[in-house]
């Protein structure tokens, strides 16, 4: 297993799987290739693994039930590796609302699942947190007893472990992923000093890297990558002190451009970090003093009023809401309260489709019935 692992993580070709297959076949509990011994009969395996490459992630646990050989390849990750060279992509909804922890929606089929309980402290459970989805693993930030803590689910291994701790240990940052890597931005250390410095995070290696200092510390800021750039936008830099520039980070130059009136909606009080998503390298925004969705022009560095949210944010300063990129689809997540009870709601807008008359048409991809209205995290993973 530990072989199949690392030929993904170092990205090799296909057929490196079949090689190792062949070479260990008894030893490792897989039977040797024959005629009719193929993963799927009547095909070579090359072609078999592209074919299971495009079988929804939803089926893997029935096929891990086939044969060994089966159970090792879903085990391995390496069909994860596999469906991102083949652009295979399907998406995982990462939430939390209630105190028994944190569930998955798949959209594909409709389905909610519960994860395990993270094996931490109370300190942790208790404590506020940030969440980030990258490559096949969920991140979650927060605060144990004496220190700053990261716990890490594996959708390949399907539980949680400890992750190594950042360089300069964080909260309140700003966080995006792009594939396999992710970084974080700003935020506040132990000490409740406001910090500009920003880290890598490899999921391949399970690293950290710190980055150049952003040009301007800030905390309750908020972040994504767009046309292959890092930004951040939003926040304050001291209790008093709101911002209304953001930052570019360009990795490949390994610098920072500051760009002045690009988030111009100045954070009063208690209010939540921006609500940024960003589909088909389009950023937009929810203004929830207002509960209105913006699309940011990026040739003018302003911003346009698309319409209104199918749920209001303003009633808790943005709080208890999730906004995200699905894919092709803006998702809200969100909290309601109607004639048989509370339910958290994900509601989804292609932005593809026409605005009419200011009108947006979101459509009611999933609910979840008695688990409170208040979203506390929120991740998407696409993998």
């Amino acid at each position: 297993m530990e072989m199949i692992s690392t030929i993904w993580e170092d990205g090799k070709k296909v057929n490196s799987f079949l090689k190792m297959d062949r070479r260990e076949g008894v030893n490792d509990g897989f039977p040797k290739l024959g005629p009719s011994d193929s993963l799927l009969p009547g095909l070579i395996d090359d072609v078999a693994l592209n074919c299971l490459a495009w079988v929804s992630r939803s089926d893997y646990a029935s096929l891990s039930c086939i044969n060994k050989r089966y159970s090792k390849l879903i085990n391995s990750g390496y069909l994860y590796g596999l469906r991102k060279e083949m652009g295979v992509v399907e998406h995982l909804v990462y939430l939390v609302c209630d105190p028994r922890g944190w569930v998955a929606f798949d959209p594909k089929i409709s389905r909610w699942m519960a994860l395990p309980k993270i094996p931490c402290d109370e300190c942790f459970n208790h404590a506020d947190k940030e969440s980030l989805a990258v490559g096949c693993e969920l991140l979650v930030f927060g605060r144990e007893l004496m220190e700053f803590a990261i716990w890490k689910y594996s959708l390949v291994c399907r539980g949680w472990v400890k992750c190594q701790e950042m360089n300069q240990p964080r909260c309140l940052f700003g966080s995006s992923s792009l594939g396999s890597i992710a970084i974080v931005a700003g935020g506040s250390d132990k000490y409740g000093n406001v910090l500009k410095s920003a880290e890598l995070y490899d999921s391949a290696s399970c690293t950290w890297e710190l980055l150049p200092n952003m040009h301007t510390p800030r905390r309750l800021c908020s972040s994504f990558f767009m046309d292959g750039k890092f930004y951040v936008i939003g926040g304050m830099s001291s209790t008093t002190v709101s911002l209304t520039c953001g930052e570019e980070y360009n990795l490949s130059t390994k610098c920072w451009r500051r760009i002045e009136g690009m988030y111009p909606y100045v954070n009063v009080g208690a209010q939540a970090p921006p609500l940024v998503a960003v589909v088909d390298n389009q950023l937009y925004a929810v203004e929830h003093l207002t509960n209105m969705v913006k699309k940011y022009d990026k040739e003018k560095n302003t911003w346009e009023v698309l319409g209104r949210l199918p749920v209001r944010a303003d009633s808790s300063n943005g709080w208890g809401l999730a906004f995200k990129a699905c894919g092709d689809k803006l998702l809200v997540v969100g909290g309601q309260r109607g004639p048989e009870g509370e339910a958290i709601v994900l509601n989804s807008w292609c932005p593809k489709t026409s605005v009419a008359n200011g009108t947006i048409d979101w459509q009611v991809l999933g609910m979840k019935e008695h688990v409170g209205v208040f979203v506390y995290n929120c991740a998407v993973m696409g993998c």
